[in-house]
This record gives structure tokens, C-alpha cells and sequence, in this order.
């Protein structure tokens, strides 16, 4: 803007027919002022407007000026120099009057001119730290929510190391038993004792598996119980049934889940049930789950979407899926969810885990 302002007052220097040497100095002076006003807005505008009142050349840069410090510097500062620069402009007329003009509109011109500039001014200093203080709460609302995300995961993992912990710890007790057995019962049958070192042995291979998973996770005391596996699967089909919700289930899983991957599986089911309830309440879902040892566990839940408008405003903190897409991801697996517009399965939503199962 003051690089303009400079650019103008030697482009009005030089459309003058005949300048005189008295017009050549305050446009050079005048120049420089605009220039200054780069690093000292007042200065450069105070010396601008000094300048205007010898020679009009100078009224770009000072006008100009005038709108750097309302832009820029304080509204009291503003309304001065701008006071300033009526006066300045008033006195401009005794060197260079413009009898056809008159005084009278020369003096309103000025004035709302120099209003003008003082407005426009404000309104852009106003507009430009609204616009800072909106990216100073956007980027403050981003790391907050990035925070409660953290914190999410965090938590997730906590429960889950608790739960693993207390899994672990009644499976190294049976194998401990077992073991008991066979040091205090030397003179068992051989296929008891054959039958308690398949039993300690397959303990044991279990046990390493979890402790795998477990040693990787943060471990906080607390009382948590051994948490339900897709054993207790019938029992929340139940309880949802129960709460009125319809739920379809096609179950093609081959073999036998293991615990670890059964618990990660429920909580799959289980979130995407709560949420049907809450987003679609009154819509059927449908359970799916499907896999083997050696490949992977699909466990999906569906739901259709309610009708635009019709779905209710649900309180809660949206973290649910935070915390289950982190613990599908350390059981090796991936969490997609979302509107469905694959297979036929347009205007659905549909949560879907992929885990490993192992053989």
C-alpha cells in the first residue's frame, strides 16, 4: 500500500504541465514519507500530511497514510492523524485554491474523504483480528480434540492391559494347578498325566500369546473382572432384543475363537449395536461374523440410515470408535465404518473389524 502511495505521488508529479522546483522537492519528500510509513505508519503519515500542505502531490501519500494508521495503529492515533489531514488540506487551499469548486465543498470533501479512510481502515484492523482470533480457536479446538483423542486411546489401552492382566493371571493359575497335579500325583495313570501336560501345555501356549500382547500396553491397578468374549455373544443379543431393538445375525465362523480375539470381537459388536440404538433407533441391524483359523475374523454390524431429520440429537463425546479402532488396531486388525455404497448395501451403516485369527 505505501509502495502504491509512492507510485501514485510520482505519477501526479509527473501529469502536472509544469512542475516547479517547490512541487519536484515535496514530491521527492513526499516519496520517501510513503515509503517510511512501511515501518512508522504515524511518522510517515504526520510527515505526509505536513508535506500535503504545501503542494498537492503529497495528498496521495498522506491520504494514504492516514488509512495505514487506522489500519494499523490505535483508533485515538487514527482520529488525529486523520484530524491531522483535514486541517492540512484545508490550509492547501490558501497555496492552491479551486474557485470552482468553493470552500465549503472542498472543506466537505476532505472530511468525509479522510472519514472514509478512517472507517475503512477500523473496519480492516476489525475484520483481521476477527480473523486471527477464529484461527487461534480453531487450532485451539483442533488440540483439544487431538488431546481427547489421545486421551481415549489411552484409556482404551488402559482397560484393555487390566483385562488381559486378569485374563492372564486366571489362566497361569489353572496351568499352575495342572502342574500341582502332576508334581503331588507321580503315580497317576499315563493318560491322566498325559491329559494334564496337554492341558499344561496348551495353557501355556496361551498364556505366552497374551502376555505378547499385554507386555506392549500400559498397566494401572484397578479392579476390572474378565470381560465378556463372543462367548457371551447370545447374552447381548438378548439384552438388545430385550431393549426393543430387532437384530438380524448371520454367524459362518469355522472352529473355535480364541479368547483374546473373542473379547475384541464382542466389543465390535457390542459399539455397533449401542450406536444403532442411539442413530437409528426403531431400524433393525444386522450382525455378521465370519472367518477361520489361519485367516482373519470379519465381524460387521449394519444398520439402515434414518431419514434425513428424523434421526435425534444424541449427546456424548464421539470418542467410542476412538477407542475401539485402537483396540482392533493392537489386536493387529483394522476398523472401517461409515455409510455403506458397496454390495447393495447403499444407505446403510456399516462397522466393520478385520482381525487376525490365529491357528
Amino acid at each position: 500500500m505505501a509502495a502504491g502511495a509512492g507510485l501514485l505521488t510520482a505519477l501526479s508529479l509527473w501529469s502536472r504541465p509544469s512542475p516547479g522546483p517547490l512541487e519536484v522537492a515535496v514530491a521527492v519528500l513526499a516519496f520517501a514519507a510513503a515509503m517510511a510509513q512501511l515501518w512508522r505508519p504515524v511518522t510517515g503519515a504526520l510527515a505526509a500530511t505536513a508535506l500535503a500542505v504545501l503542494s498537492p502531490v503529497a495528498t496521495t501519500a498522506a491520504t494514504i497514510g492516514a488509512l495505514q494508521v487506522a489500519w494499523r495503529g490505535r483508533f485515538r492515533t487514527a482520529v488525529a492523524v486523520a484530524a491531522a489531514g483535514v486541517a492540512a488540506h484545508l490550509l492547501q487551499w490558501v497555496w492552491n485554491p479551486l474557485p470552482a469548486l468553493g470552500f465549503r465543498w472542498w472543506a466537505l470533501l476532505v472530511a468525509v474523504a479522510y472519514g472514509a479512510l478512517l472507517g475503512w481502515g477500523a473496519l480492516a484492523k476489525s475484520r483481521m483480528a476477527l480473523v486471527v482470533s477464529l484461527r487461534e480457536r480453531a487450532r485451539r479446538a483442533e488440540a483439544e480434540q487431538g488431546r481427547r483423542v489421545a486421551e481415549a486411546r489411552a484409556a482404551e489401552r488402559r482397560g484393555l492391559a487390566r483385562e488381559m492382566h486378569d485374563v492372564l493371571a486366571n489362566r497361569l493359575s489353572l496351568v499352575a494347578t495342572h502342574a500341582g497335579a502332576l508334581e503331588f500325583r507321580p503315580d497317576a495313570p499315563p493318560e491322566r498325566v498325559a491329559l494334564a501336560a496337554g492341558v499344561v501345555r496348551d495353557g501355556v501356549h496361551q498364556a505366552l500369546e497374551e502376555l505378547r500382547q499385554v507386555i506392549s500396553l500400559l498397566r494401572e491397578d484397578g479392579d476390572a473382572g474378565v470381560q465378556p468374549t463372543l462367548d457371551d455373544l447370545e447374552s447381548l443379543l438378548a439384552d438388545a432384543r430385550a431393549a426393543g431393538q430387532v437384530v438380524e445375525v448371520a454367524d459362518a465362523r469355522e472352529g473355535t475363537v480364541p479368547p483374546s480375539l473373542g473379547r475384541t470381537a464382542f466389543r465390535v459388536v457390542q459399539e455397533g449395536l449401542t450406536n444403532a440404538r442411539k442413530h437409528a433407533a426403531g431400524l433393525p441391524a444386522r450382525v455378521a461374523l465370519r472367518g477361520g483359523p489361519g485367516g482373519e475374523l470379519l465381524v460387521e454390524v449394519a444398520n439402515p440410515l434414518p431419514a434425513a431429520g428424523t434421526a435425534p440429537a444424541v449427546p456424548g463425546s464421539g470418542l467410542g470408535l476412538v477407542g475401539l479402532t485402537e483396540r482392533v488396531r493392537l489386536a493387529g486388525g483394522t476398523l472401517d465404518h461409515g455409510p455403506s455404497e458397496q454390495g447393495g448395501e447403499e444407505g446403510r451403516f456399516r462397522l466393520a473389524a478385520r482381525i487376525p485369527w490365529p491357528t
